[in-house]
């Protein structure tokens, strides 16, 4: 029998593909990507604020020092998420505003700003979806260590593990009777692989002994905050975690391009699923880099706290992954990485990397949704009953404003329409998909990319601070208010291409 929201979303016309009730629609931030602030009440450098202020580190030497001054905006950007109609938003919480050493007491400066910002949330009818961790690991974890410690502190470190479940209960403490849907981790892979593999985001090392040890912490972590959130949160509250899952393709069915398939797929996927929901890591993966570790970091006792039962899993979608087996030591390694960078593939050196088919949008991504229907099919298959959740999606395009003031961005559009619209394909061939936010609601700090990447669906002028609705952020307003995404018509009259509907 098909799921309700299946039925749902098999009965649309063919001219419009609605989806079920209740569906949640939303748009994402990150802390340090918008809220600036960062040395005010009682905040301490996060490892972006080291990260960034390391010459060379990001372009233009830009840094989340003043962001979207969010920090001192956030009555107006909920004002204008209740003009554009968003029924949820999906924030993180900074570490070290709340927490400044990732030990001992919470700075209530930094909680009361929370406190606030949901209050504002939920008195415009904005449903708060917390996010615990988005990539700003208080410094001083990754600077201090336990004596004796030979993992260099950070991820790679037990203890930072435990740090983050006293962390967790902490804001659970302070927002668990007004916030019901709770995300551990954004995005482990870019920590563990991008922050201690290739080094291209915080702290920026180059360790892949260190990257590993960071993947199997940050799933601890996620166990543990998990544990800590339970013991601390009303029963109706909702935990989850949110991954970014790669789709892997392999570039020819060779059985030389399928094991590379395989080996990324075990690196990407699999190493945090495994334990998360079958409570093992995959054995092909210990196979892989058994000679950078051994493994013994993971504890037999650990997986059955990482495997802690999901409400729901969130998966952020934006580009397929293309590979195949190379004997070259210059093919590139990921998007556009060659051999003069470090690699964030752990016992893949025989791996390259290929550009899928399709437009491309300003971070040189293939546009192609077909990846997010796999995805959500296959975990449809590996976590039946757990719903799913779209965390992020969304696009960079050069956005600039035109004579009039207005920002019309229409690559983004059909971006996120042809994205909607694969949602909607997943959820009719059965996938329990329940909601879908925007990546991002406000231009903001991209990480290494700066200032100079727009992801938002609100145009931000960072000299004035000014915030102008993109026509993507209008028509992303319409599908939201009326659940409905319209397709044009084969035969007789049609709305037009989706930018077009969007300024009417």
């Amino acid at each position: 029998m098909p799921s309700d929201a299946a039925a749902a979303a098999t009965a649309s016309s063919p001219a419009t593909l609605r989806f079920p009730p209740g569906f949640l629609w939303g748009a994402a931030t990150a802390a340090y990507q918008i809220e600036g602030a960062a040395q005010e009440d009682g905040r301490t450098p996060s490892i972006w604020d080291t990260f960034s202020r390391t010459p060379g580190k990001v372009l233009g030497g830009d840094t989340g020092d003043i962001a979207c001054d969010h920090y001192h905006r956030w009555r107006d950007d909920v004002r204008l998420m209740a003009e554009l109609g968003l029924g949820s938003y999906r924030f993180s919480v900074s570490w070290p505003r709340v927490q400044p050493t990732g030990r001992g007491p919470a700075v209530q400066r930094g909680l009361d700003f929370y406190r606030a910002l949901v209050d504002e949330l939920l008195a415009h009818g904005i449903q708060p979806v917390v996010t615990l961790y988005h990539w700003d690991l208080p410094q001083d974890l990754e600077t201090a260590f336990p004596s004796g410690s030979s993992a260099g502190g950070g991820w790679p470190e037990r203890d930072t593990a435990h740090r983050f479940a006293d962390y967790a209960r902490i804001v659970a403490e302070a927002l668990g009777d007004r916030v019901e849907m709770w995300t551990t981790l954004n995005e482990p892979w870019c920590s563990a692989f991008l922050g201690y593999g290739s080094g291209v985001h915080a702290p920026g090392r180059t360790d892949h002994r260190a990257a590993l040890r960071a993947a199997h912490h940050l799933n601890l972590a996620h166990g543990l905050g998990a544990q800590a959130l339970r013991a601390t949160l009303p029963a109706r509250a909702q935990v989850g975690i949110s991954l970014n899952p790669s789709a892997v393709r392999p570039l020819t069915d060779a059985p030389e391009d399928l094991d590379a398939q395989r080996r990324i797929d075990a690196l990407a996927n699999r190493i945090f699923t495994g334990p998360l929901l079958k409570g093992a890591y995959p054995d092909d993966l210990f196979a892989d880099t058994a000679d950078i570790t051994d493994w013994s970091f993971v504890r037999p006792e650990d997986l059955a706290v990482i495997k802690h039962p999901l409400d729901f899993l969130g998966i952020n979608y934006y580009t397929p992954t293309v590979v195949s087996a190379t004997t070259d030591p210059s093919a590139p390694r990921q998007d556009g990485h060659n051999s003069s960078l470090h690699s964030p593939w752990p016992g893949a050196d025989g791996v390259a990397f290929h550009r899928a088919h399709g437009e491309l949008t300003a971070m040189d991504w293939p546009v192609d949704p077909t990846g997010l229907v796999d995805l959500l099919s296959q975990y449809t298959a590996e976590a039946p009953g757990v719903p799913l959740f779209i965390t992020e999606n969304g696009a960079a395009y050069e956005d600039t404003p035109g004579a009039d003031g207005r920002i019309h961005d229409p690559d983004r559009i059909r971006y996120l329409h042809a994205h909607l619209a694969a949602v909607h394909e997943a959820i009719r061939a059965g996938a329990d998909v329940r909601g879908y936010f925007l990546w991002s609601l406000l231009d903001n700090f991209e990480w290494a990319y700066g200032y100079s990447k727009r992801f938002g669906a609100v145009y931000v002028d960072y000299a004035s601070q000014a915030r102008t609705p993109k026509s993507s952020a209008r028509w992303y307003a319409r599908v939201a208010a009326s659940g409905a995404l319209e397709l044009p018509e084969a035969d007789g009259p049609s709305d037009g291409p989706p930018e077009e509907q969007a300024e009417r």
